[in-house]
């Protein structure tokens, strides 16, 4: 989990063993997209396979498929990502499938 004392709060506090959202779409997302990655990461490997994270990135960086599908994909495998809605506030939401091994 990040914890650099840069005073970002974690995206996840531990592991999820049932379907979740991560909020991916506060204001040090928008100025961080390498943040925003690397929360994402965190939030996939911290949910149990079987179960799905929906991950609601800022609306700054655009579409998810053109700048995190592709890292996700290569950080795991196992892994089916699918777009869900744009949300009202401007927002993405990617579901992230972590499949059962």
């Amino acid at each position: 989990m990040t914890e650099d004392g840069s005073g970002v709060e974690p995206v996840t506090r531990g592991d999820h063993d049932a379907s979740w959202s991560a909020n991916l779409e506060g204001p040090e997302h928008a100025m961080d997209r390498d943040l925003l990655v690397e929360q994402a990461t965190e939030a996939i490997a911290a949910t149990t396979a079987g179960y799905h994270v929906n991950l609601v990135t800022h609306g700054d960086h655009g579409h998810p498929e053109t700048y995190l599908w592709e890292e996700l994909e290569a950080a795991f495998d196992g892994l089916r990502l699918e777009y869900v809605d744009r949300c009202g506030c401007g927002g993405h939401v990617t579901r992230a499938h972590v499949l059962a091994e």
